[in-house]
């Protein structure tokens, strides 16, 4: 010992060495052993070597240091620094990498909610210590966190002794406030992407402003929160876009504009892949009785409910959820450098701020790479904008499914560019993206098994492969029809919604069950071609065209009681007769267009004369038609509000008509003749 001292510097310099290196090699350690069941084999070999060099380095420099063998000595001390800096170096990249993939997870244990206090644009009032003793709008359901808990908590929070007012929906309170019945309300931060696409509400984001927004970090109960398989067996995935105005992903709500289903087989390394389109008309899990409604309006209650009633419809169980903000894939596509896509028309879609004008995104037909604000535009394109571009990026036709055949050729292009990563920096900005606006509720260790099978995947599929190909992707299809059906009970406006095929899902939700291995697959035994013929490949789910169980409420406006007591006792509603009328029907309390599984009972008002007969059966067809070939013009009530217009011709006897053109209103229109411009 005394050998080692006698040169106290030179012993304190080595002393100072030696421990760092055995620092850095102990931290290599410990982030090494993240890695699990990733090149274990490799791992194993990496710690024995980092353990062999670090002893002998030490070794050496005490022998260098008890003869004091001064060069020797100065050069193993540098190459000790070198050694450890490396360790260092490779320690922090596998940390960076196991942190971002920590902080997607963040998921699979919280979920966070964000509620504003809105008012109108017009009120000068800018911050909560100036609203007085105004009446604040929550949200009738105490159960919902941004209309009705996070709204009491600021209550609490700030000492606001303001009253609250209850309303039945979020329509509802906006509509208080849009009328001067209400100064203050409680909306989802998301409010003006979430009420933004439904007509008369377009506006929402201009005619209003937020005042204050307090935001919950909810923990999920372990009720809620799903045994995901291993990555190793057969499971599912929903990816789900939110279209947020802001960058990041933590504050974000969800609002259901883009959702996805995969199922992957491991085993067999095959995939099939389902975008649904958001009007679809389903049950909402999360719904009182689960009634039915296009599917995006399930997101107003958080992806947990989104989850549940995607796994109702489909009856599959969703093992892993992915939430990607659409903001974020702008920085995505751009930090790899564009993506490559063969877009099939020219088009023109806001940025993704939602901005017109000079910052219209315009992408022209053709193979090419898309920088990130083009990638994003072809992904949300649903259909052409003749009042904010020329005929040059208009003469297209499209619909929620070009729009999730888009989206998916986009995710696909994204993965073939992950695969051909090489650059450490570019790695750095991809996981900054991916930190700051992606989640998943899959665990770190699970998303990092995800290594073995790509790997597999590269092994069993040709070089230069393309990512589709290496996944072997049947891509599904829900088909169905279009029908306006009065949300009853809910916004109570008419809404479009597409109304599915049950045929159509069960095909779909077979090919899946299939694919996850928990239902026999049906083996092909023939097949047939002509090789005069291009092949085209059997779409699942497209050609189904049966079943639906949709009967909506007719307008009884100037029919008999009799009438009106025939078809309500055939679909189980109550009927109650207002005055002592003995005439025909002039006024009834829930409107036509309703789906008769939402009205459990209606009011019906009769004129004073006598009965009118009528010609007319206006009764709902099983398809979810609600024309009615005769009416009363005076008496009939003005129609509801509409939320959108519905895109594709869906008149069954329009032969002669252009089934993918129609005016605003639905109308059909004559093969050959131009749709109208807005």
């Amino acid at each position: 010992m005394k050998k080692l001292t006698r040169h106290k510097f030179a012993f304190v310099i080595t002393l100072i060495i030696t421990l760092l290196l055995l620092g850095s090699g102990g931290f290599l350690i410990y982030n090494i052993s993240l890695l699990k069941d990733i090149e274990n084999l490799l791992r194993l070999i990496a710690v024995i070597v980092i353990i062999v060099i670090s002893l002998i380095l030490i070794i050496l420099a005490i022998r260098f240091l008890r003869k004091y063998k001064k060069v020797k000595l100065v050069l193993i001390m540098l190459l000790m620094l070198i050694f450890a800096a490396g360790e260092f170096f490779v320690s922090y990249n596998i940390g960076k990498v196991y942190g971002t993939l920590a902080k997607v997870s963040d998921s699979s244990e919280y979920t966070t909610y964000s509620s504003s206090l809105v008012t109108l644009k017009s009120n000068e009032v800018e911050n909560l210590d100036n609203i007085g003793d105004s009446k604040l709008g929550v949200l009738e359901d105490e159960t919902s966190y941004e209309g009705s808990i996070i709204p009491q908590e600021v209550i609490e929070k700030n000492d606001l002794s303001n009253e609250t007012e209850s309303y039945a929906s979020y329509i509802a309170m906006i509509d208080a406030l849009n009328n001067g019945e209400i100064d203050y309300i409680f909306l989802p931060t998301n409010y003006p992407i979430m009420f933004g696409s439904m007509e008369g509400y377009e506006d929402i984001g201009d005619t209003t402003k937020v005042i204050y927004t307090q935001t919950k970090k909810v923990k999920k109960d372990a009720s809620e929160e799903s045994e995901t398989k291993p990555v190793t067996e057969p499971f599912s995935i929903l990816l789900m876009g939110v279209d947020s105005e802001t960058e990041g992903i933590a504050n974000s709500s969800f609002n259901g504009d883009s959702l996805m289903v995969i199922t992957f087989n491991p085993k067999t390394l095959s995939t099939t892949m389902l975008s649904i389109p958001r009007d679809s008309y389903v049950p909402i899990a999360c719904f009182t009785n689960q009634r039915k409604n296009k599917i995006t309006h399930a997101a107003w209650q958080g992806e947990e409910c989104m989850e549940k009633t995607i796994e109702n419809f489909l009856d599959i169980d969703i093992d892993y959820n992915v939430k990607i903000n659409f903001k974020g894939v702008v920085e995505l596509v751009d930090t790899l450098g564009g993506v490559e896509v063969d877009v099939p028309y020219n088009l023109c879609e806001q940025n993704s701020n939602r901005e017109w004008g000079a910052n219209t995104v315009y992408i022209e037909k053709g193979l090419q790479t898309l920088n990130g604000e083009q990638a994003l535009a072809y992904a949300r394109n649903r259909h052409p904008n003749p009042s904010k571009c020329s005929s040059k990026w208009t003469n297209y036709t499209s619909n929620d499914f070009i729009r999730g055949q888009h989206q998916q050729e986009v995710v696909m292009a994204l993965l073939d560019k992950f695969k051909s990563i090489k650059d450490l920096n570019t790695v750095y900005n991809l996981l900054d993206t991916i930190s700051n606006n992606m989640t998943t509720n899959m665990s770190t260790d699970q998303i990092l098994s995800l290594y073995n099978v790509f790997k597999d995947m590269a092994a069993k599929s040709d070089e230069g492969a393309s990512i589709e190909d290496m996944l072997g992707i049947q891509r599904l299809y829900l088909n169905g029809h279009d029908a306006r059906i009065i949300d009853y009970g809910g916004t109570n406006l008419s809404l479009y919604n597409y109304v599915l095929y049950d045929s159509s899902v069960k095909a779909v939700s077979d090919a899946m069950k299939e694919n996850l291995g928990l239902k026999k697959v049906e083996t092909v035994k023939s097949f047939s071609f002509n090789i005069n013929e291009p092949y085209e490949e059997v779409v699942i789910g497209k050609e189904e065209t049966s079943g639906d169980s949709l009967t909506l409420l007719p307008s009884f406006i100037g029919q008999s009681l009799s009438y009106v007591n025939s078809f309500c006792s055939a679909n189980g509603i109550k009927v109650n007769v207002s005055g002592s009328g003995t005439g025909s029907v002039i006024s009834q309390s829930v409107p036509a267009g309703a789906n008769v599984e939402d009205v459990g009972s209606i009011t019906i008002t009769l004129s004073g004369g006598q009965s009118q007969s009528s010609t007319t059966n206006n009764s709902s067809s099983s398809s979810g038609s609600t024309t009615n070939d005769e009416k009363d013009d005076e008496k009939e009530p003005e129609p509801p509000k509409e939320e959108e217009p519905i895109y594709g011709c869906t008149d069954p006897n329009a032969s002669n008509y252009d089934q993918d053109a129609t005016d605003d209103d639905g109308t059909c229109i004559p093969a050959g003749v131009d749709e109208p411009t807005e």
